[in-house]
């Protein structure tokens, strides 16, 4: 429960301080006070969108049991602060906080209605209620509904992941076509590591064979004279084995030679030729025989990706079909389960609503696509008449009859419920209807209620009074006395006669 709220320097507000009680807290005054403006300030301390934000805001309040947060270390007495200067920076126990985390940590316990504002019976908050109504009560609901919103959002990402595949189907297959090229023209030219520089080798003979066989012929003349220098070393009774051993290496090195020109004679000078281009190819377009063979192995596990990608592809289908036919099962049980809490829902709304002068309502259930909440589409419907065709009024009663059906029995919800003239333009006996549920609805929760409406403020448990002066709003507490006062005013006008009064004490002693 709100304890204490503090602002300072706020649109018309220089300052004002209230110590805040539990159960219904009304807000009344002349128009064009800042009524509304310090409903804003409650609102955006819990996290709503600030349509003005003081200077510094503090409101202050004793936790929901159930509060926490795993990023924030919160005490039994929170205090929630706002300061604003460039920008508007919230904080909570003096620790930095975002306003949609703020947002987040209070959803469960902020509830927010205006009469300008025409939402809260979508399909999604009608969910919502009847969703909060069942977990109440059944816990294996909620453990049906963690378990289809778990495995929901693992298919939400697996079919994510199917679609990026299909959607880049054609660029893979472009991708692997050029792969499968680039691979196939390395293999097809099958080079290997040092073999260019043999060719060259080969080249530079061939191009000095017809030199070398000229050459043999003529040098194997020296033979002819071997025996006859081998004479002059016995003549000259001298060692002639350097000599032998010399022309035995000639006549090796000669054979070798000979042996060399016979298969120059049988290589394909034009394949060699063809082969080196090739060769120069590679290396013109890849650096070296090496590089484009490192290039092969590295386009060759790209390949070997996209050949997994396919097979992921195969799986992801796999396991999308399955999963969505179990989801559809496990979102049927959520639907069985929601359509017949929605009558008991609406069982319990019959006498609310007729207090409030209203028809009883059903709930309508279609079924949608798949979603985070299964595939239920729900809506209202009053007697024969939709949500489009009520009025203003019809609509915030409705809104008023559900959240009192949905409020736990003889126990607090711990949570603060925010009306914004929810009893405007409304006929006298609903006017009462309206106030009555309302102070129903304290019992559970602490409510902040704008009002013009005499009957709202007559059953207050707190009664302040927003007025303005000289251009500077102020905020009064006001006493039985000042409440009978008020109620006056509300009922006719600035200077109310002793009939207003005597009503608003009349209005004071039913309350």
């Amino acid at each position: 429960m709100v304890e204490r709220l503090y602002v300072r320097d706020l649109v018309t507000f220089k300052e004002a301080e209230l110590p805040l009680e539990s159960g219904l807290v009304v807000f009344s005054g002349p128009s064009g006070a800042g009524k509304s403006v310090l409903i804003s300030a409650i609102l955006s301390s819990f996290g709503y969108p600030a349509k003005s934000a003081a200077a510094l805001c503090e409101l202050n309040l004793k936790r929901p049991a159930k509060l926490t947060h795993e990023a924030y270390e919160l005490e039994e007495q929170l205090c929630i602060k706002s300061l604003k200067k460039e920008k508007l920076r919230y904080f909570i126990d003096g620790q930095s906080i975002s306003r949609k985390m703020l947002a987040d940590l209070f959803a469960p316990y902020v509830r927010y209605l205006s009469v300008r504002d025409q939402r809260g019976l979508d399909s999604e908050t009608l969910l919502g209620l009847i969703d909060r109504a069942l977990e109440a009560k059944e816990k294996n609901f909620k453990k049906l509904r963690k378990e289809y919103q778990k495995r929901y959002a693992t298919y939400r990402q697996k079919l994510a992941q199917l679609e990026a595949i299909r959607q880049s189907e054609k660029e893979m297959a472009e991708k692997v076509a050029f792969l499968r090229y680039e691979i196939e023209k390395i293999e097809a030219a099958d080079p290997k590591p040092g073999e260019e520089e043999e060719l060259l080798r080969i080249k530079q003979q061939l191009s000095r064979i017809d030199k070398l066989r000229e050459a043999l012929g003529e040098a194997s003349e020296i033979f002819r004279y071997e025996s006859r220098v081998e004479e002059v070393y016995r003549l000259l009774d001298k060692d002639a084995t350097v000599f032998t051993e010399a022309m035995n290496q000639l006549r090796a090195d000669f054979e070798e030679s000979e042996t060399l020109a016979g298969e120059l004679e049988e290589v394909d000078v034009e394949a060699v030729l063809d082969r080196l281009g090739i060769l120069s190819e590679l290396k013109r377009r890849y650096g070296s025989v090496e590089d484009a063979l490192a290039y092969k192995e590295e386009k060759q596990k790209e390949l070997e990706n996209y050949t997994h990608i396919e097979q992921d592809k195969s799986l992801l289908e796999q396991y999308v079909q399955i999963e969505f036919q179990e989801l559809t099962i496990l979102s049927m049980k959520l639907s069985q389960a929601r359509q017949q809490e929605a009558k008991a829902i609406a069982k319990t709304c019959e006498d609310y609503l007729s207090s409030l002068k209203l028809l009883p309502l059903s709930f309508e259930f279609t079924q949608t696509a798949m979603g985070e909440k299964g595939t239920d589409a729900v809506d209202v419907t009053l007697g024969e008449s939709g949500m489009e065709t009520l009025s203003g009024g019809e609509f915030n009663r409705v809104r008023l009859a559900l959240l009192a059906a949905g409020m736990p029995q003889n126990s607090k919800t711990e949570g603060v419920l925010i009306l914004d003239e929810i009893d405007a333009n409304v006929s006298g006996d609903e006017s009462i209807a309206i106030a009555d549920m309302i102070a129903k609805l304290a019992q559970g929760y602490q409510v902040f209620a704008i009002s013009h409406q005499p009957h709202l403020a007559a059953k207050a448990s707190q009664h302040i009074v927003v007025e303005k002066e000289d251009g500077l709003s102020r905020v009064r507490l006001l006493d039985e006395e000042g409440r009978i006062a008020e109620i006056a005013r509300i009922v006719a006008g600035e200077k109310p006669n002793a009939q207003a009064v005597a009503f608003a004490k009349k209005l004071r002693d039913e309350k």
